[in-house]
């Protein structure tokens, strides 16, 4: 199963404990990871393994979109900061977007994605 990982630059250092406290769910049900470039960086730097893409000002978040949309990216996690500016906030927004036009579970702050994690 494919779960996308983004967050804002605030919340990259709480995305990154989020999966150490969920290792054991992430191997054990064969979680494949795949996140923006940054994310993606800080997450490797832990240990994980993870498909990196672009960062989100640069297209990252539009690439995770599109594998919303191919069906590949079965649920979303992304840590947002709602107390800073993004210049890419229209990308923000076409994802949440598309997740709910696709029904893919979509996390916006850790308490939603240990829900979701729960769920697995």
């Amino acid at each position: 199963m494919e779960i996308a990982i983004i967050a804002h630059d605030g919340k990259k250092a709480e995305m990154v404990s989020f999966l150490m406290k969920h290792l054991d769910v992430l191997h054990n049900k064969n979680i494949e990871l795949v996140s923006t470039g940054t994310t993606g960086l800080h997450t490797e730097k832990a240990g994980l393994k993870v498909q990196r893409f672009h960062s989100g000002p640069y297209g990252g978040d539009a690439e995770i979109a599109a594998r919303v949309v191919q069906g590949l990216t079965k649920m979303v996690l992304f840590f947002r900061d709602p107390l800073d500016k993004h210049p890419h906030e229209p990308d923000v927004n076409m994802l949440l977007r598309l997740c709910d036009v696709h029904n893919i579970p979509l996390a916006t702050n850790p308490a939603t994605a240990e829900l979701l994690i729960k769920s697995l």
